[in-house]
């Protein structure tokens, strides 16, 4: 008989009394699926002549090799050396294991530990339990010392002087009201608006522009109370403004007071919406600003981790179908800890619930609601997408934390998802007193490696996972323009998961032109000696692009080489030389710079065209109206660097366009794992003079082919799962779904996501290393002929 411990709220215990027991007397029963998933978990696609020989074979042992001629024959290369798998032009060895092999996965059993412990003061309504460690995580402002009763006193600005009254800048700069839980500044009391935001420049002075067409200056030592509190029967204080009256022009009022934080829209702020969460928490839990608040029961960060508190019929789809078992006693100082059998495919991934200093946090402080997140809501609480290209740090987390390859087990797990966002400590660090980085030379890249070298500490003491691998069965996503350059030298075991692949084999240096985000100043001693990118273990993943429905309705990346004018594209900034350019030499590497000196289709300051300017060349940088049009009625496309990284790669390759890449040393998306002969062009950077010869050089049939293969390997681009999973919540909150929505439910091919679990399930039986590891315990669903001893 199961007995349990006094609780305080004996209703909804007694419901998830009940649903244990209904739950254990049915020993097989196994719960229907909630949402389709874009992943092809259950059922696979097979060549069942294949199957049968690999489970002839299953009892040979473990340290037989394959032989490779008869595995050529059996999934031979087509002219460019590549394998087709799923679709995709993987290199050779690999598309024949994942072919051979990873056709043939069958699902294995794993145990979940449901947890039940408990948090001190259950963390004083300031924050979420952490139930599989009894550990609460606060809210922004509050500690997580004694249950999140402490408040934090995070300041807006920093210390002032007689020079600097308010402190020297950073965007939290406050004249106003602070609200030292976040750092953010707000009209306050005695205002007739006291949440509205009084951001950065809106309330400090203005100074006119000196000459005709100068920029506005902004005077951060005085501030600009006028235009802020005022109560002037035609000029009313931004906190003080009616929005109808502004709206209908009646008063008038500061425009650089917009309104920038989440949550909110309109131009004053005045309109709640939906805050943006991971998985916008899953169901179970609201969403404050970026930090979900779980309902009872639920935890992780996004609200999607069970504890023996919550309901089994609620339990989400990655714990389905379960068989549970019961402990005849339940430990007196805990809740009771179930344990579920679930039947999963490998690969199994861990993800930390790390302190929210390290994701959570940094999303619900942030000071602009486009920062990191790849979506906000509208005022009916519609999704509108974004074009923050770093939002694939976001899109593939909430990937993996909806995935039927999670696990809870740490056991089991093969792989260990450690989520740092990169891409919101970047684009914080100069937001608030708090995130300061004077230890750290004012350098984001310097002050970025500290946050990754913290999570490591933590993860060192607080799990035992760590040391069983020196960590390289761990995850690291840097989205930033220039990777996992920076990435602490403890650290560098681990897989990374970056944007743009640095070999340094040419590039031995910091290429970015921001001052603030190189990397080349920070000490040997954190950083240590490594590269940018180690094929061998890492992976380059596409940028986050904007779901475009109406692209996807005209089927632009099938438009046939006949209806494509243009023999070479590019559209994008050029550097110095023009205008609006950036204005550093170095931007680039100076690659764009010297492909627009020869091809340049738009005159540059001096009025000149490029040296070897022709009709069908079109390298222009005015950003043209009908870019993805003009993409799509192209041949080849170039695909260059930015300030690091770009997503011409992602544009090009969306587009049907065949990539042209000039950068040498350089991988991009998949690189290590895809035949990019089959569909790419490389050109060495010094070739870039010759580069209209090389591109004449391909005949038809072999435009053809490559054209032919970016139509198969296009959705590989495509954050498909995760932009599904928001579809899948629209749908229950609306009767009409948005055109995204409709057209992405259309496609079927495997997405970024499926390409990522592929690798990992590919380099889990083929990566040297993992054959030290004691693991013949495991069970993984593939016969032993498919555990290939590499030497």
């Amino acid at each position: 008989m199961v007995s349990f411990p006094s609780w305080k709220h004996p209703w909804s215990l007694v419901t998830a009394t009940v649903s244990l027991l209904l739950l254990a007397s049915a020993i097989h029963m196994f719960l229907l699926p909630l949402v389709p998933s874009s992943l092809d978990f259950f059922g696979v696609r097979q060549n069942s002549a294949t199957c049968a020989a690999l489970n002839a074979s299953s009892d040979h042992r473990r340290t037989e090799r394959w032989d490779d001629v008869e595995w050529g024959a059996r999934f031979p290369a087509y002219s460019h050396g590549a394998v087709t798998y799923r679709s995709a032009p993987w290199k050779a060895q690999i598309g024949r294991w994942l072919s051979g092999c990873g056709a043939i996965l069958a699902a294995v059993e794993v145990v979940e530990n449901i947890g039940g412990k408990s948090c001190q003061n259950d963390c004083s309504g300031r924050g979420v339990c952490n139930r599989e460690l009894g550990e609460c995580r606060c809210f922004h402002g509050y500690d997580a010392g004694e249950g999140c009763t402490r408040k934090l006193e995070l300041n807006c600005n920093l210390p002032v002087s007689p020079e600097h009254p308010f402190g020297s800048w950073i965007v939290s700069i406050c004249p106003a009201y602070c609200d030292t839980t976040r750092a953010m500044c707000f009209c306050g009391q005695g205002t007739k608006y006291p949440n509205r935001p009084v951001v950065e420049d809106c309330g400090f002075k203005i100074n006119l522009p000196t000459q005709s067409g100068g920029p506005k200056v902004t005077d951060w030592t005085k501030a600009d109370f006028d235009n802020i509190f005022t109560t002037n029967g035609t000029k009313r204080g931004w906190c003080n403004v009616d929005p109808d009256d502004a709206y209908a022009s009646k008063v008038k009022f500061k425009e650089e007071c917009d309104c920038r934080y989440d949550c909110l829209l309109g131009q004053f702020c005045e309109i709640p919406t939906v805050c943006t969460c991971l998985n916008q928490c899953s169901g179970h839990g609201h969403c404050r600003g970026g930090f979900c608040e779980c309902d009872r029961g639920y935890y992780g960060i996004d609200c999607s981790v069970p504890s023996s508190l919550s309901p089994i019929q609620e339990w989400p789809k990655w714990l389905r179908p379960a068989t549970v078992d019961l402990p005849d006693k339940v430990p007196s100082s805990d809740l009771l800890t179930i344990k579920a059998v679930v039947k999963k495919k490998r690969p199994l991934i861990y993800v930390y619930d790390l302190p929210p200093e390290f994701n959570a946090h940094l999303l619900e402080g942030r000071h602009f609601k486009f920062d990191c997140f790849n979506r906000i809501y509208t005022d009916k609480n519609r999704t509108l997408w974004t074009d923050q290209l770093y939002g694939s740090q976001m899109a593939l987390y909430e990937s993996i934390l909806a995935s039927p390859y999670r696990t809870m087990n740490g056991e089991e797990a093969d792989y260990f998802y450690v989520p740092v966002l990169d891409s919101c400590i970047i684009t914080q660090a100069f937001d608030a007193p708090h995130l300061r980085m004077k230890e750290q030379k004012g350098l984001r890249s310097y002050f970025t490696l500290e946050f990754y070298k913290r999570a490591y500490d933590h993860i060192v003491e607080q799990y035992p996972y760590w040391n069983r691998s020196s960590g390289k069965d761990h995850i690291w996503f840097f989205s930033w323009d220039e990777g996992a350059c920076y990435a602490p030298k403890e650290i560098w075991n681990s897989m990374m998961l970056v944007h743009w692949g640095n070999t340094n084999s040419k590039h031995n240096h910091s290429t970015t032109a921001y001052w603030a985000d190189n990397w080349d100043q920070i000490p040997s001693f954190k950083r240590g000696n490594h590269p940018c990118f180690d094929p061998a273990k890492d992976l380059v993943l596409p940028a986050w692009k904007r779901p475009e429905p109406g692209a996807i309705w005209a089927k632009l990346w099938t438009r046939p080489r006949t209806k494509r004018i243009t023999l070479f594209y590019f559209n994008g900034n050029l550097g110095p030389a023009y205008e609006n350019g950036r204005p550093e030499d170095t931007y680039s590497m100076g690659i764009r710079q010297k492909l627009a000196e020869e091809f340049g289709s738009t005159p540059n300051k001096e009025g000149k065209l490029g040296r070897q300017h022709i009709a069908n060349v079109t390298v222009t940088s005015v950003r043209s109206s009908k870019y993805y049009d003009d993409l799509a009625s192209s041949i080849f496309c170039g695909v260059l660097p930015g300030d690091g990284w770009s997503g011409r790669m992602e544009d090009s390759i969306m587009h049907g366009c065949i990539p042209v890449i000039i950068q040498d040393g350089i991988y991009l998306p998949y690189e290590n794992v895809f035949n990019y002969r089959s569909f790419a062009v490389r050109i060495k950077e010094d070739d870039i003079p010759n580069l209209i010869k090389i591109l004449w050089r391909f005949n038809e049939t072999e435009i053809d082919f490559m054209l032919a293969n970016i139509r198969q390997t296009w959705q590989r681009f495509l954050y498909r799962d995760s932009v599904l999973l928001e579809a899948q919540r629209q749908k229950k909150l609306f009767s009409v779904e948005d055109d995204w929505a409709v057209e992405f439910s259309k496609l079927e091919e495997d997405d970024v996501f499926s390409t990522f679990i592929q690798v990992l399930h590919y380099k889990l039986h083929n990566d040297p290393w993992r054959q030290d590891l004691a693991q013949a315990k495991k069970d993984f669903g593939l016969p032993i002929f498919c555990f290939k001893r590499t030497q």
